[in-house]
């Protein structure tokens, strides 16, 4: 069983340099805290940044920060001060963050940021490919590193790799907005689980996936041809037994070891009795909805002026990003806020919102949970928001109401808390009001069933779900009967071809020698392709016959200048190594004159999609239609179809984003077959789709059959793509013959 390699922008870990000395202490970030025990008690290793600039550490401290790193099991990647601005302040934070929270006005699209983001990413993968062994597992975590999956696998296409998206997936329609939204879902795509916390960003994801690079979603699967990727919602817990020791734990201790903060709480409860207290805790963010919470809570002391005196807000701001424009005039519209509601409404004995701008620590938090009555945490769009779990888990008396924003991913397991949209000031206000008159009783039962999900869900389990299902995604890679082409399948095979007295080769077209296009006319053979195909003819008591679904005109143009035999239209017809086209069977074209017009009927309603007509078929695309109108419109046209062929001879094949309608007595298989006059010690076949099919179940048992992509067949083998194809064609040529 191999090691786990966590890998995250910032390491767990806080290093702090003063007068030459290094001190360290643990990260306070939510992720950090919450993989903590998944991390010290496995077998892992965490690789991110340390939090300091490279020009910041000393030379002389340098080896003591790998050091300091390395008694953490954590490996720190440097950057530097530049990388760090357009990196992590320039592209992940001025351009992903703000686009994924769906704040466009916010987002940026820089070349320069997007090529520091790129070559970072390249440095995190290069830090992880020195240490990655056979059988380790990968967990990359976050928006930072987007393009680190494919990156590893790129240069280790067998290892395992999660990724987790722990902010929210946009819809298709905010992301499209991307100059390099390909290039991201691409990297994304180099993991075998990717999870996120709720299902509607998976499902954004998926549909992002299928509009933009146009590959199958089945469920949660996608299809990339040579390898299915799978998309979960795994909503992250939080560590249940800290949060509720910690407040057991303060509830006991003396009064004379309360920390400043608890005092003043005491103090407050002892001088205005029945005054509660909302507590409202976050980083100082702009998509955390701070500004509204404060205009609706001015805005319930003058709606409802009995509570003026009655209530305070407690409002802890964390500092963030302060080098970002946009969190910089947050800060100061924050503090005009406060200054005017408190200029407002206070009094001689009373301060409408207490305010700390600082980060405090874990005592404090618990401090601030526990004395808290309500708590407001409205974000305008948040991935998780750990801090509303954390406040039900410390009310150990199941005292307190939670007011949480229904676009927070925790109100998915929160709904007994009070849900509001945090764009309605009066939602909100009338929210606050039934809070403060909650009865204790109606207190209690919600906090009981929320608590009694937190604890079972915690963030352990969490973690658990997550690498289960990932390493439940090798195993189902494993259990694929179909063959792999590895090195050692190809050993043989190479002995195989090098001593077969006489050899035939059948080969598709499209989606085998080259690569599917939006318009057929553009998948012409490169002459590359055309030099490769007909040295391969040129061989020694070796037959080449290109195999495909195209009309006899367009592919016998293609390769009207070689050699190599060809068969058209899935089998009607035969072009031999003369030059000369001869038809495989008689057949009545009549039918095309019936079928023509349901087809444009299709085409009209369904933009993207046109009618290829061949001499003995007729072809519906829909490749370049919207994917999910164009699946919905394929099942409909085949269900339309096969009530009107029904006793007319003809079928209805599914290919890759097409069907075709032919007659039934003619395949691919079929025709191959008439070319075996001869005895041949060596049959080989190659195709990709489901027209394909007929040649591996149709030609004799022991043809060595090869499907390209990792979908269901009766192929002996698979290739991962049309790349491997050409490969391996072209190693043929090097064997003695």
């Amino acid at each position: 069983m191999g090691k786990t390699i966590i890998i995250s922008n910032r390491l767990p870990l806080q290093i702090h340099i003063s007068e030459n000395d290094l001190e360290v202490s643990p990260s306070v970030g939510g992720l950090a805290t919450g993989l903590k025990s998944f991390h010290q008690e496995g077998d892992s290793i965490w690789i991110g940044w340390t939090g300091l600039a490279a020009e910041e550490i000393p030379d002389e401290l340098e080896p003591q920060v790998a050091e300091k790193a390395k008694e953490q099991r954590c490996v720190a990647v440097s950057l530097t001060t530049e990388e760090i601005e357009k990196f992590y302040y320039g592209f992940s934070n001025r351009t992903i963050w703000p686009l994924f929270h769906y704040f466009m006005e916010y987002t940026e699209f820089d070349p320069e940021h997007w090529e520091a983001y790129k070559q970072v990413n390249q440095k995190y993968a290069d830090a992880v490919l020195e240490r990655v062994e056979d059988g380790d597992t990968i967990w990359v975590h976050d928006y930072q590193l987007l393009l680190l999956p494919q990156m590893i696998r790129d240069k280790n296409p067998n290892v395992t790799i999660g990724f987790f998206n722990h902010i929210p997936f946009p819809s298709y329609e905010v992301f499209r907005t991307l100059p390099w939204r390909e290039e991201i879902l691409t990297g994304m795509l180099g993991a075998d689980l990717i999870g996120f916390h709720t299902y509607d960003y998976e499902r954004h994801f998926l549909r992002s996936v299928n509009r933009i690079l146009y590959y199958d979603i089945n469920f949660n699967a996608v299809n990339l041809g040579d390898r299915i990727v799978k998309a979960g919602s795994f909503p992250m817990g939080i560590d249940y037994n800290k949060f509720r020791n910690a407040a057991l734990e303060h509830q006991r201790q003396p009064s004379s070891e309360n920390t400043e903060i608890q005092k003043k709480l005491d103090y407050h409860k002892y001088v205005s009795r029945g005054t509660p207290l909302i507590l409202s805790i976050d980083r100082l963010d702009y998509t955390k909805g701070i500004a509204n919470r404060i205009r609706a809570y001015g805005y319930f002391l003058e709606k409802y002026p009995e509570y003026q005196e009655k209530v305070r807000l407690v409002m802890l701001a964390v500092p963030s990003r302060t080098n970002v424009p946009q969190y910089q005039l947050l800060k100061k519209e924050i503090d005009e806020l406060v200054g005017r509601i408190n200029g407002r409404f206070a009094t001689v004995n009373w301060t409408p919102i207490w305010y700390f701008y600082r980060s405090m620590p874990f005592d404090n938090l618990i401090d601030l949970y526990s004395a808290s009555d309500v708590a407001l945490i409205t974000p305008i769009r948040d991935g998780m928001n750990l801090v509303a779990k954390e406040y039900i888990a410390t009310r150990t008396d199941h005292t307190g109401v939670l007011i949480l924003s229904e676009m927070a991913g925790s109100a998915h397991e929160l709904n007994e808390a009070l849900l509001i949209n945090p764009n309605n000031f009066d939602q909100i206000v009338d929210s606050i009001k039934q809070a403060l008159e909650m009865s204790k009783e109606e207190q209690v039962r919600r906090n009981k069933v929320m608590q009694k999900r937190l604890k079972r869900y915690n963030v352990e389990k969490w973690a658990r779900e997550f690498m289960k299902s990932l390493k439940q995604t090798t195993i189902t890679r494993n259990e694929i009967k179909t063959l792999e082409v590895t090195q050692n399948i190809k050993k043989d095979l190479f002995e195989r071809y090098s001593s077969a007295r006489r050899r035939i080769l059948f080969l598709d077209y499209d989606g085998t020698l080259v690569n599917y296009v939006d318009k057929p006319e553009d998948a012409e053979p490169s002459p590359e392709l055309l030099h490769l195909v007909e040295n391969l003819a040129k061989q020694k008591n070796t037959r080449v016959i290109l195999i495909s679904g195209r009309d006899k005109e367009t592919i016998g143009d293609w390769w009207k200048n070689h050699s190599v035999e060809l068969i058209a239209e899935h089998g009607v017809w035969v072009r031999n190594s003369s030059g000369e086209w001869e038809l495989t069977e008689n057949l009545d074209c009549s039918w095309m004159e019936k079928i023509r017009p349901v087809l444009e009927t299709f085409v009209d309603r369904t933009p993207g999609t046109f009618i290829e007509e061949k001499n003995y078929s007729l072809a519906w695309h829909y490749r370049k239609a919207n994917p999910e109108l164009g699946e919905v419109r394929a099942n409909e046209l085949s269900t339309v179809l096969r009530d009107l062929i029904s006793n007319h001879g003809l079928t209805v094949l599914q290919g890759n984003k097409v069907l075709e309608i032919k007659n039934s007595g003619v395949t691919k298989g079929k025709a191959a077959n008439k070319l075996l006059e001869e005895k041949y010690d060596l049959i080989m076949a190659i195709g990709d789709d489901y027209t394909d099919e007929y040649l591996f179940t149709e030609l004799p048992r022991k043809t060595m059959t090869f499907k390209v992509g990792t979908t269901a067949t009766n192929a002996k083998y698979f290739i991962r793509n049309s790349r491997d194809v050409r490969e391996l064609l072209s190693q043929f040529l090097s064997l003695t013959h």
